[in-house]
């Protein structure tokens, strides 16, 4: 039986994380299903190869009395379904505070542990969170025989987690991500919205009078609430090398607000997001895969750039090394989700130098 240090060195609490690289499969969304609404969990493996990744969730949306219900149809799921390729399993286990999440961690690593790709943790707090997690999920792995090891993904979601988020971000080398909480982050802010996700429009800027006409008409810019918030989680992770994501979009009829919100989230350098429902999953495939333009673009400015040019002007814009490394960034993703999708992989081709 291999045990867990063949995965990772033990993790020293306040040690700096040792270099690793996370597992890079497509995760645009995180579709999340409650494994105790038996209508949901029929869903489950028709779902499989649409999405990225599947996750149950053991968590907020599951009632007190259906916890263990949840726990064991997650169990009975994970069993019964092939996943494949295309598709990851992850779950939301409940927060650490709780009475219910030591089980979910012994429940689910020792029964499923060989399928489980991620466990996400709600309400991080700091480091030590994280420590505790890497600890009992390598126990828990070496006592089930566990041959990979199951990463972790942390939900940012209280005051005190965004001033650790860097900390957070490099505290095991078993993560794999961070997620914008934005309800739960709100609430502990004392922020006045009650808003999942998205902007409001009482947060905004307006155009300065003109010629001193204060109540004339002047125009209103609706901002961003979590544009801070996610540009220091981006860096975070950018900086120990894990993925940040984009949480819940609350409003479900309004696919236009949720497609702009993940757009920014994508724009600032998120990879992927959550889907509430599944005319959300449509919305985050389209974002968080590079338009044939953009992939098209690219292509070009490497082929320029490919002797080392210093700087080129292509189509009457400037493109340099920093231009260069802009556009790699944009071909390693589409490479990675053609690898995945044969319609992308059609898409980016059409876009391609030829």
């Amino acid at each position: 039986m291999r045990s867990a240090k063949d995965f990772f060195a033990p993790l020293a609490v306040g040690a700096p994380t040792p270099l690793r690289e996370v597992p890079a499969r497509p995760s645009r969304m995180i579709h999340f299903f409650d494994p105790s609404n038996p209508k949901m969990a029929a869903k489950v493996p028709d779902m499989v190869g649409t999405v990225d990744v599947l996750l149950g969730n053991l968590e907020d949306a599951v009632k007190a009395e259906n916890k263990e219900a949840a726990r064991q149809g997650l169990v009975d799921i994970a069993r019964a379904t092939d996943f494949g390729d295309h598709t990851q399993l992850w779950t939301r286990v409940n927060a650490l505070d709780s009475p219910w999440a030591l089980d979910d961690l012994t429940t689910l690593v020792t029964e499923i542990g060989d399928r489980l790709d991620v466990v996400m943790v709600p309400k991080v707090q700091g480091p030590e969170d994280i420590h505790y997690v890497d600890r009992l999920l390598a126990q828990l792995e070496a006592k089930a025989g566990v041959t990979r090891p199951i990463l972790v993904h942390a939900i940012l979601e209280t005051a005190r987690g965004m001033a650790n988020v860097e900390a957070i971000a490099g505290a095991s080398p078993r993560m794999q991500g961070i997620s914008l909480g934005p309800a739960d982050l709100a609430a502990d802010r004392r922020m006045k919205t009650t808003r999942v996700g998205g902007g409001h429009p009482g947060y905004l800027v307006r155009q300065d009078p003109v010629d001193g006409d204060v109540e004339g008409a002047r125009s209103v810019f609706q901002q961003d609430l979590w544009h801070y918030t996610i540009a220091r989680m981006v860096d975070a992770c950018a900086m120990h090398g894990i993925f940040p994501y984009y949480g819940p979009f609350g409003d479900i009829k309004d696919v236009v607000a949720c497609e702009d919100q993940f757009r920014n989230a994508f724009l600032l350098g998120c990879v992927g997001t959550w889907s509430l429902h599944p005319v959300q999953i449509a919305i985050a495939k389209k974002v968080f895969s590079p338009s044939a333009d953009d992939v098209a673009h690219a292509r070009r400015v490497r082929a320029a750039m490919g002797d080392g040019t210093g700087a080129v002007m292509l189509d009457g814009k400037m493109e340099d090394d920093a231009s260069l490394k802009q556009c790699l960034v944009i071909l390693e993703l589409a490479d990675r989700l053609s690898a995945n999708d044969p319609e992308l992989a059609e898409l980016y081709a059409e876009g391609s130098d030829a």
